[in-house]
């Protein structure tokens, strides 16, 4: 009987240890890498971010299939940010990546230089994940994806 707490005390533990997603669609297994999920539509293979009763692309009904997304992509559109909510630290770049095999995702390029100049529309960058750095009210982290710069 002992022994079965103890390995149930473990298990909840090693449960709670285990860092919570830091957006709906960063899904993280038992086992395994974490991963960006989106939907793909099974009629014309167009890709979303969140399920939808319809595709909007073609409009059809239920056809709207999870879809890992690719951990690799390109630069489309960036923003140094210099001011934000008070104890984020800035500057940062808040960048849109168009992900390879479909799919566009919001999230912070990490990893260089926050300048203009050292940013390239178009340059080949991954998706790594790191501890967002917060904690909610129970002590739980957060995992977090981000974008770097291909090597």
């Amino acid at each position: 009987m002992t022994e079965t707490r103890n390995a149930e005390t473990q298990s909840a533990q090693s449960q709670s240890a285990r860092p919570l997603p830091a957006a709906p669609f960063l899904k993280i297994p038992e086992e395994g890498s974490p991963y960006l999920e989106g939907f793909r539509c099974a009629k014309c293979a167009e890709v979303f971010l969140a399920d939808h009763p319809a595709c909007a692309a073609c409009r059809a009904r239920g056809s709207l299939k999870p879809y890992r997304l690719a951990d690799t992509g390109k630069l489309y559109n960036f923003t140094v940010v210099h001011r934000n909510f008070p104890g984020v630290a800035v500057p940062f770049i808040s960048a849109i990546v168009d992900l390879d095999g479909g799919g566009s995702v919001k999230g912070n390029l990490v990893d260089i230089v926050p300048s203009p100049e050292a940013l390239k529309f178009d340059m080949p960058v991954k998706v790594v994940y790191r501890d967002a750095g917060r904690k909610d009210k129970d002590g739980h982290s957060y995992l977090a994806y981000f974008f770097t710069p291909a090597a």
